[in-house]
């Protein structure tokens, strides 16, 4: 995460912060490339079940993993919230489609807890901690996990076939 040192030892992290269902999850601001809009997506045969498919973005074929099918939760239609939110995972460029994206948040580690074994039905695996704030709690994914070695593999492959 992002940490940057407030005075008085206080450490910040940088978020920006969105929706999948009833659920808001926050991922580092450094590792965010860029937020787009929905577009069209290209289906990539034979690839794994969370892969909407490919992007191109401008002249990159980028692969599109839909958090919701990730995660296991019920897959809803595109609308004018939707967002994809395009990041670097272990030196590859992913877009996750989101519900929506909420805001660029600040929130100091300390109110920042280890994942309980199971939030919200997300597997504990994809998650860094949890954030209180006010009155809500934020999950802070960890995108190096959100994809295994061989999913990894098969995003590449994925890419290149779709070049």
């Amino acid at each position: 995460m992002e940490e940057k040192t407030q005075g008085f030892g206080e450490t910040l992290l940088q978020l920006v912060t969105f929706n999948i269902g009833d659920e808001e999850f926050g991922v580092d601001i450094l590792r965010v490339q860029e937020i787009i809009r929905s577009m069209d997506i290209t289906r990539v045969p034979q690839s794994p079940a969370f892969v909407d498919g490919v992007i191109n973005l401008r002249g990159k074929v980028i692969p599109i993993i839909s958090l919701r099918r990730r995660f296991g939760v019920d897959v809803k239609a595109v609308d004018k919230q939707t967002r994809i939110i395009v990041v670097e995972i272990v030196g590859m460029v992913v877009g996750f489609v989101v519900d929506g994206v909420s805001e660029v948040l600040r929130i100091d580690a300390a109110t920042v807890e280890p994942p309980p074994a199971i939030v919200s039905g997300v597997d504990a695996e994809y998650i860094k901690g949890v954030g209180k704030l006010d009155d809500r709690l934020l999950i802070l994914l960890d995108l190096n996990t959100l994809l295994s070695e061989e999913e990894h593999g098969s995003l590449g492959a994925s890419c290149q076939a779709a070049a």
